[in-house]
């Protein structure tokens, strides 16, 4: 099992790494706060008085301002492969009176920064109203169904991986090496150490010297505490004889 090319946009976009947006008929591109929310929908946090919002300001006629929201991954590790980059293309509009205060909400949910409180003040919420998501890894450009991008969820690890990887190379590296050796049978034995790079609900990726593989777990992990209770058993095989 792998992550869907709809959750990879969705944990890419879900408000951990930079974006920048690119505006119609603005320069650009501008460096932008966001996050995505339960439905899909992108909030953008920034200074009333900011590029940001002088760029998104309609032009006369009109509610809201056709965008382009450009998310790159930042790899957790020094040798991490990237997962991609994600356009999300829509229109923004500013949230005044309750669908504000709804949105602040929804920003503090996923990202309870300090600026929040001065909603309505010195900083302005705008949603973006997602039309169209494409996803690129690896100059392999794929088209995200909107649908497909509303009802996925961001990897419940995005946040922790970094500290998930750092945890395995300081203090479980020989057992997951071992692991990894006694998955790959004789098949194939690296000569350097097995290394875990990137990891996520369905499972970790691994360097064998200049090749990399993927070891999926059992079933999805829906925490850093479910994942714990999995992977007692690979760092401690004898548990599960």
């Amino acid at each position: 099992m792998q992550p869907t090319h709809a959750e990879v946009a969705r944990t890419l976009a879900a408000g951990h790494l930079p974006g920048v947006a690119h505006i119609a008929c603005r320069p650009g591109p501008l460096p932008v706060r966001h996050v995505t929310d339960a439905n899909g929908r992108v909030l953008l946090l920034s200074p009333r008085d900011g590029a940001l919002a002088a760029a998104l300001k309609p032009q006369e006629g009109n509610d809201d301002t056709a965008m382009v929201l450009d998310i790159s991954d930042v790899p957790p590790m020094a040798g991490s492969p990237a997962i991609g980059r994600v356009w999300i293309s829509g229109w923004a509009t500013l949230l005044e009176g309750g669908a504000e205060r709804a949105a602040t909400l929804d920003y503090a949910d996923i990202d309870a920064s300090g600026d929040l409180l001065d909603v309505g003040d010195g900083q302005v919420i705008h949603r973006l109203d997602v039309a169209e998501v494409r996803y690129e890894r690896n100059e392999n450009l794929v088209d995200v169904d909107v649908d497909d991008w509303a009802e996925a969820t961001p990897d419940p690890l995005c946040r922790i991986e970094f500290d998930l990887i750092a945890d395995l190379i300081d203090h479980h590296e020989a057992e997951m090496s071992a692991y990894v050796r006694r998955q790959l049978g004789s098949t194939f034995q690296p000569k350097a150490e097995p290394q875990v790079v990137r990891m996520d609900r369905y499972g970790f990726m691994v360097r064998l010297d200049d090749k990399l593989a993927r070891l999926a777990f059992p079933r999805p992990v829906s925490d850093r505490h479910d994942l714990a209770h999995l992977l007692h058993p690979v760092l401690c095989h004898r548990c599960g004889d």
